[in-house]
């Protein structure tokens, strides 16, 4: 198993994965997203250098991903948000979730951000992914809402 920087040329992989997350992230309801889409919106995204996305490659094949983005604030300063991180269930508990977040950290302690951050599902019925990154290191600091634009 590796992890790698995903290219431009890979948006599609990146994109294929993400929306397996969000596909999963909506159980039974689908999840409106369209891969067409996601796979342009990735190979823009990467292009400008927006987005960092990290492929976890097992055999030849694309098991996992995370998408780290920049971010700023007054109180941590430059830091890292993972936008989504996704492996495939049948590579679960392979410790390839564990790696593309030492990935991510690695190239966050590279770019001197002061940490990173990720939104997790809600509770409980997500318990096991709160779980997974407590394991990793990450602490809670509250909830995430949204406003749509």
């Amino acid at each position: 198993m590796s992890v790698r920087e995903a290219t431009t040329d890979e948006s599609a992989k990146v994109a294929g994965l993400v929306l397996a997350l969000l596909n999963e992230l909506c159980g039974d309801t689908p999840s409106g997203y369209d891969l067409t889409d996601l796979s342009a919106t990735a190979a823009a995204l990467l292009q400008a250098g927006d987005i960092t996305a990290l492929l976890a490659d097992h055999a030849g094949q694309a098991t996992g991903v995370l998408v780290l983005n920049r971010c700023a604030s007054l109180y941590a300063g430059r830091f890292g948000e993972i936008s989504e991180l996704y492996v495939k269930p049948e590579f679960r508990s392979a410790g390839i979730g564990e790696a593309l977040i030492r990935a991510a950290a690695a190239i966050a302690r590279e770019r001197g951000w002061s940490r990173l951050e990720v939104g997790t599902p809600e509770l409980p019925a997500w318990a096991r992914t709160a779980a997974f990154y407590k394991r990793n290191g990450f602490i809670d600091v509250g909830m995430r809402m949204k406003l749509t634009l």
